[in-house]
C-alpha cells in the first residue's frame, strides 16, 4: 500500500536528503585516480557519524550482511558494489549509492562518476543515464499515472541506443529505505496489471535508472552483493529522493536553497565544514 506523506514529513525527510546530497559532495571530492573504494566509504561512515544520522545500507541482511556505508559501483558493476582496497584508475566511471536515516526518516540517492578523462560513448552513457532520471522528475509534475513516466524513460534510453535493467528498480521511501511501491524504469505487464500508482501529492519515491551500454542482463558476482553486467560492459546509475507535491516535484536530495546552505554550515560540525 502506497502512503502519501504529510509536508511536515516531507520536510523531515528534507533534512536526511541533505545530509545524502552533502555526502556525495564529499565523496566527489574523493574520485580520482589512485583512492580506494575503501576510503571514500570511509569518508562517508564518518560524516554521517558527526551528523547523527544513521547508516541505511550497513547490515541489511543477505547471505552475508552488508557491510558498508555505500554501495561502490566500478565500470561494468550495475548496482550493489562492496567498497574495498580497489584502486580507482583513470578511464574508470564508479558508481556511488548512499543514504541515511535521520529522526526516523530516511533520504537515498546515488551519482555515477568519470575518473579523470573517460571515453566519449562512456561519457554519453552517464549523460543518458542522468537525462532519464531529470526526464522523469519532470514528467513526474506533468502525468497522471507512473506508467506513463516509466514508457517514456525506457524509451529515451533505447533510442540512445543503450538498455534499461529490469533486475532492479526504484522504491518508496519513508520511515524506511524500501517501502511500497515498486518503481521500475521501463513498463511490463505486471506494473499495467497489479503494481501502476497514481501520482499525487504526498507521494515520495526513490526514483533510480540503471543503465547499460550493453545487455540489459546482469548476474550476480561472488561477494553475494555486486551485481555486474553480463557481457562486462559499462553501467551507470543515478538516484533522487523526490517528494510530489502540489506545486510539482521536490528533489529531497538535491542540493540546498541558500538558507539550507547557511543552516547546515552552522549545524555541521568543525570538522565536516569546508
Amino acid at each position: 500500500m502506497v502512503t502519501l506523506r504529510s509536508y511536515r514529513e516531507i520536510v523531515q525527510m528534507r533534512k536526511a536528503g541533505l545530509i545524502v546530497w552533502q555526502a556525495h559532495q564529499l565523496a566527489a571530492r574523493l574520485v580520482r585516480p589512485g583512492v580506494t573504494t575503501a576510503a571514500i566509504d570511509q569518508v562517508i561512515e564518518q560524516y554521517f557519524a558527526e551528523r547523527k544520522a544513521a547508516p541505511l545500507f550497513k547490515g541489511v541482511p543477505g547471505k552475508v550482511p552488508f557491510p558498508a556505508v555505500t554501495c561502490i559501483s566500478v565500470n561494468e558493476e550495475v548496482v550493489h558494489g562492496i567498497p574495498s582496497q580497489r584502486t580507482l584508475k583513470e578511464g574508470d566511471i564508479v558508481s556511488i549509492d548512499t543514504g541515511c536515516k535521520l529522526n526516523g526518516w530516511c533520504g537515498d540517492s546515488a551519482v555515477t562518476h568519470p575518473v579523470g578523462r573517460i571515453s566519449p560513448e562512456v561519457q554519453r552513457l552517464l549523460d543518458i543515464t542522468s537525462g532519464v532520471l531529470q526526464l522523469a522528475i519532470d514528467l513526474m509534475g506533468r502525468k497522471t499515472r507512473w506508467s506513463e513516466v516509466a514508457r517514456e524513460m525506457a524509451t529515451y534510453v533505447r533510442d540512445a541506443g543503450f538498455s534499461v535493467v529490469e533486475n532492479f528498480v526504484g522504491h518508496g521511501i519513508g520511515q524506511h529505505m524500501h517501502e511500497d511501491p515498486q518503481v521500475p524504469n521501463f513498463v511490463s505487464p505486471q506494473l499495467r496489471r497489479n503494481n501502476d500508482f497514481r501520482l499525487e501529492s504526498g507521494l515520495v519515491i526513490a526514483v533510480e535508472p540503471m543503465v547499460n551500454m550493453g545487455t540489459k542482463k546482469t548476474k550476480a558476482l561472488s561477494d553475494h552483493w555486486t551485481q555486474s553486467t553480463q557481457d562486462g560492459q559499462p553501467s551507470a546509475h543515478f538516484e533522487h529522493t523526490i517528494a510530489l507535491l502540489d506545486e510539482g516535484p521536490w528533489i529531497l536530495t538535491g542540493p540546498p536553497t541558500e538558507q539550507e546552505l547557511r543552516d547546515m554550515q552552522a549545524e555541521q560540525p568543525m570538522g565536516a565544514k569546508q
